[in-house]
């Protein structure tokens, strides 16, 4: 919220709806992204939808995926297959 008032501070109307609006879907999409994540290794299942049963590979639902640091280790799987694809810089 801090990044998006000061960006809509020191620029136009329109590029400042246009930066919300690219923010809040790109937040949007990387929630969806890892509760996706979270639910298929932490129950095996989407929509109540038993994935791995289906196929017919055994699965025993994993705790730590539906505990909170399940959140932070997909995120964190995110960051690291970004930066690799992308190559990472260090600013100075």
């Amino acid at each position: 919220m801090g990044r998006l008032e000061a960006f809509a501070m020191g620029n136009k109307p329109y590029d400042s709806i246009l930066d919300g609006l690219g923010s809040g879907f790109g937040y949007s999409w990387i929630i969806l992204v890892v509760a996706f994540a979270r639910e298929l290794f932490g129950s095996g299942s989407i929509l109540n939808w038993k994935v791995f049963q289906s196929l017919g590979i055994p699965y025993v639902n994993n705790g730590l995926m539906v505990d909170s640091i399940g959140a932070f280790m997909v995120l964190a799987i995110i960051i690291w297959v970004q930066r690799t694809k992308t190559g990472y810089v260090e600013h100075t």
